[in-house]
């Protein structure tokens, strides 16, 4: 079995990294990040090396064309600014439902194209597209495309669009944020390597979404978010 990991550089999707490893060997893991039209690139650095830490092949997909007519806060083109409060929150305050935060249909497309990718690379293998997609995206509705029912859903539309040599793994999709960097934890995770903050500051921001969500699951492991100690 080959692996390709969906990397952003951040926690969720670098967690799935180490998991991959663990389970086939750094020799059959590659990662993949996407170029979608974000307004900074640090995910991306970070995410080559990351990479490079395991010593994996890495790829870069770009995207921004597909998204361009999106007025998602995170784009670059977009009039509307991040919203600095947490997702439950937004939730709170909004009502369950898409956040601001929401790429549209992001990781149905981001899926679509590695599957694509995987078939390319690795071409009569079975290859499983890891996915850091936990259940805390998946509450009050936030993100749609982190859900169980869409990962479900994806996993089959892709076995079937790939003669059932693709498949989808979401190892965290039933586990909250706080449960996932535990896994990582145990597994030695490169955390001082990863970024979360929407912002592309030299330091995180601490009041998005996910930077609150961050720090509350290491918190929540009585560890230190790698990403506030001072080097």
């Amino acid at each position: 079995m080959k692996a390709v990991v969906l990397s952003s550089g951040g926690v969720d999707s670098t967690t799935c990294i180490s998991v991959a490893i663990d389970k086939w060997g750094r020799e059959n893991v590659s990662t993949v990040s996407v170029y979608y039209g974000q307004k900074h690139d640090k995910e991306l650095r970070c995410a080559k090396r990351i990479a490079a830490y395991y010593d994996v092949p890495h790829y870069e997909l770009d995207l921004a064309a597909v998204l361009q007519y999106s007025n998602c806060s995170l784009l670059q083109s977009s009039t509307d600014e991040i919203v600095h409060k947490s997702y439950a929150q937004q939730v709170e305050e909004n009502g369950e439902g898409m956040v601001s935060t929401y790429v549209p249909f992001r990781n149905g497309l981001m899926l679509s194209a590695v599957a694509s990718l995987a078939m390319s690379i690795y071409k009569n293998e079975d290859v499983a597209i890891y996915l850091g997609a936990h259940a805390d995206d998946a509450a009050g509705n936030a993100y749609a495309d982190c859900s169980e029912a869409f990962i479900a859903a994806m996993t089959k539309a892709i076995s079937l669009g790939t003669y059932d040599k693709v498949h989808v793994e979401a190892p965290f999709a039933s586990m909250n944020k706080a449960q996932l960097v535990g896994v990582g934890l145990t597994l030695h995770t490169p955390y001082e390597l990863t970024w979360s903050c929407y912002e592309g500051g030299d330091e995180p921001c601490g009041t998005c979404g996910t930077c609150i969500d961050r720090a509350a699951a290491f918190a929540a492991n009585g560890v230190a978010d790698p990403a506030l100690v001072k080097k």
